[in-house]
């Protein structure tokens, strides 16, 4: 399952840490939507959406906002043999190819679920108890002249 995984993500497995320039681009996302969870209270966070950019060595993967590059945060894959998710009016588990990974930096704990479909990353401040959760869906990749998804108008 594991190769399966790289494969589809267009990753090899048992690469090494690389440059920067050997990152390979695995997907595009678009931010739909974060939540604040305090204790037992979950609060919407109002947003605009935001497309990011996912890039992978097969060891680390890197995540940054569509259309700045400079700015980015890096994750360590940990597990990339699976995640579980449960449909919505299924009641069973199912595991489904993806990966794992967390980051570490500024006090600020990050782990992220990445798939083909989705992305999501949760906070952990260090010193609060909130958590912050971002959950993105896949985007339908760009060329030029393509409007973003979140330009497109809705379909009748």
């Amino acid at each position: 399952m594991i190769c399966c995984l790289f494969m589809a993500l267009g990753l090899v497995p048992g690469t090494t840490a690389a440059a920067a320039d050997e990152y390979k681009h695995v997907g595009d996302f678009l931010l739909q939507a974060r939540f604040k969870l305090s204790g037992d209270k979950i609060t919407p966070i109002p947003m605009k959406p935001i497309s990011f950019r996912v890039y992978s060595d097969g060891v680390h993967i890197k995540v940054t906002a569509e259309g700045d590059d400079e700015s980015h945060t890096t994750f360590e894959i940990y597990r990339a043999d699976g995640i579980e998710r449960q449909r919505t009016g299924r009641g069973a588990l199912e595991v489904i190819p993806g990966l794992q990974a967390t980051s570490h930096t500024g006090g600020i704990l990050r782990h992220l679920r990445l798939s083909r479909e989705t992305m999501t990353i949760t906070s952990f401040p260090g010193v609060s108890d909130q958590t912050i959760v971002s959950h993105a869906i896949a985007a339908e990749p760009k060329t030029a002249g393509t409007p973003t998804p979140a330009s497109r108008p809705p379909k009748p």
